[in-house]
């Protein structure tokens, strides 16, 4: 056999890791819990101002309260529902959301209880003064007849969408033994249906209203802003 060449032999290379050092590993998962604390803080951030309106007007002394229209519990989000404006134009339901409501329904025919809703509606909103700007008065006509010309230029700043009653009663729901033209209904910014207003409200009863609609705006002051 012939001898080898031990000139050419080479030492094996070998490359070292270093093992994990525990130290190492218990500062990666503190930074990890440390990041996940920082962005639930900011949901909390964001989600504050909202959540501190809800507890002044629902829980900070209810006993001093007490609210002429009925809190819906629970309520209830703006419906995936297509809407016609009185041009023709679809719409969806939804994109009412980013103001305060107050809505009424009725047929196109709009007879006396209607016509006095449509009023009740534009005097609480101009009521609580300022604050307008973050009220839309909304008439959802639950018909396809055509609205009478005469009603048109009382209808200048609502907003006036057809949806048929079938649809509005998967949403708004009237007291017990009523109809959905019975009552006004408020929706808050996020458009959730929140309040519904007793039936049939008289003139006499439109400042117990106002005090309602004016606390839920005081209470929402934190986030609301006027327009979408």
């Amino acid at each position: 056999m012939a001898p080898t060449d031990s000139s050419n032999d080479q030492p094996l290379g070998l490359t070292v890791h270093s093992m994990p050092v525990p130290q190492d590993i218990a500062a990666n998962a503190a930074d990890t819990r440390m990041g996940r604390w920082k962005m639930l803080l900011v949901l909390l951030v964001c989600a504050a101002p909202v959540v501190a309106s809800y507890v002044t007007y629902y829980l900070i002394r209810p006993e001093a309260r007490q609210n002429f229209g009925t809190l819906i519990d629970p309520q209830r989000s703006l419906p995936d529902i297509q809407a016609l404006e009185m041009g023709g134009k679809q719409t969806n339901l939804r994109a009412l959301k980013g103001q305060w409501l107050l809505i009424s329904v009725a047929g196109a025919d709009c007879q006396a209880q209607c016509q006095h809703h449509l009023y009740m509606q534009r005097q609480l909103r101009e009521g609580v003064g300022k604050e307008k700007d973050r009220v839309d008065w909304v008439w959802l006509v639950s018909d396809e007849v055509a609205i009478a010309p005469s009603l048109l230029p009382a209808l200048g700043t609502a907003t006036v969408l057809r949806v048929p009653t079938a649809q509005l009663q998967t949403w708004l729901q009237p007291e017990p033994g009523l109809a959905l033209e019975d009552h006004l209904y408020v929706v808050d910014p996020l458009g959730n249906w929140m309040m519904r207003f007793p039936a049939r409200i008289e003139v006499n009863k439109a400042p117990k209203a106002k005090r309602d609609m004016e606390r839920l705006l005081r209470a929402s002051a934190f986030w609301d802003t006027p327009g979408r």
